[in-house]
């Protein structure tokens, strides 16, 4: 590995091996959409009402940022189990900057995020150097963080660490 901070893959890194999703959307006009997910309630998404909406759900830039926040906690348990890291509750704060000249077709300018910045506070007495190490195996490994950088967004993740 080039970096002695990683963690060893805890797959075989030559066995390619896919794994399918799949999620079930049904609009019957407007901006409201069912989505079913498995064998789970699922969700909606909508717009707020001043942009045409029934405010009855998180917009699909929003559900983005949410999952965001809840990738982030999934692989961060996952790296912490691995290097057996003891942490409590994780809050998080998840902002981002659009602009909406791109959305409404404006050459040049892009229909998604130009800035996310998530807040993560997480309760734990681990020292400076096993946090740091959590941060960086979390970093390498989240897919939805991965996905916004690779998108070119300015993706800025700040840890905040409190007493468990």
């Amino acid at each position: 590995m080039s970096n002695a901070e990683l963690l060893e893959p805890t797959i075989d890194p030559e066995t390619k091996n896919l794994t399918y999703r799949n999620v079930v959307g049904r609009n019957g006009g407007g901006s409201r959409t069912e989505i079913s997910v498995r064998d789970t309630p699922g969700f909606a998404t909508d717009e707020p009402l001043n942009r045409g909406g029934t405010n009855t759900g998180a917009t699909p830039v929003e559900t983005v940022m949410g999952g965001l926040c809840g990738c982030d906690a999934v692989i961060t348990g996952i790296v912490a189990d691995l290097l057996k890291f003891e942490y409590g509750e994780i809050e998080y704060v998840c902002d981002a900057e659009i602009d909406p000249r791109g959305v409404h077709g404006v050459e040049g300018f892009r229909p998604y995020f130009e800035k996310v910045t998530l807040k993560k506070t997480i309760q734990t007495n681990e020292p400076a150097d096993r946090i740091e190490k959590l941060k960086k195996n979390v970093e390498q490994r989240c897919p939805v963080s991965n996905l916004i950088r690779d998108a070119g967004v300015d993706l800025h993740i700040e840890w905040v660490v409190v007493p468990l």
